[in-house]
């Protein structure tokens, strides 16, 4: 196991970045449509950044125990916070003052800065600075 978790590292190099985009969305949705807009566009964009680190965390995780449980959490985890997601969004739904138009204009474009980040960082140095593989599962199957 590497002594860094790359999961752990990639969260550690994003994470900082998640309060800049809150508080742009924020301030966007109240430019825009006022204070239910802005709080609304908050809670997308840090939905964006809660999932991200559940999402890494519990890879992390299961990256620990065996490759068959890091494959379900990566497959079954994406299912279960989707799923989380759209029972958050349908209870804020209920609320007078929720912008499900602000909310969504925060978390596509916060997803998509998200990714684009994470594809830079793991096409750079880091990902094979950070991964690596125990001799003992080198293709070797008993």
């Amino acid at each position: 196991m590497a002594a860094v978790e790359p999961e752990r590292e990639m969260v550690r190099r994003i994470l900082p970045l998640s309060v800049p985009a809150i508080g742009l969305a924020v301030v966007l949705g109240w430019v825009f449509d006022g204070p239910g807009a802005a709080a609304s566009a908050g809670i997308g964009a840090a939905l964006v950044f809660v999932n991200f680190v559940a999402y890494a965390y519990s890879l992390a995780y299961a990256a620990r125990i065996s490759l068959v449980l890091l494959y379900g959490v990566g497959l079954g985890g994406f299912i279960v916070r989707m799923g989380i997601f759209v029972v958050i969004l349908l209870g804020l739904r209920q609320l007078d003052w929720f912008s499900t138009i602000a909310f969504i204009a925060a978390f596509v474009p916060a997803t998509i800065a998200l990714l684009a980040l994470e594809i830079r960082l793991l096409g750079g140095r880091m990902q094979a600075d950070l991964w690596t593989v125990p001799a003992e599962s080198k293709g070797v199957f008993r």
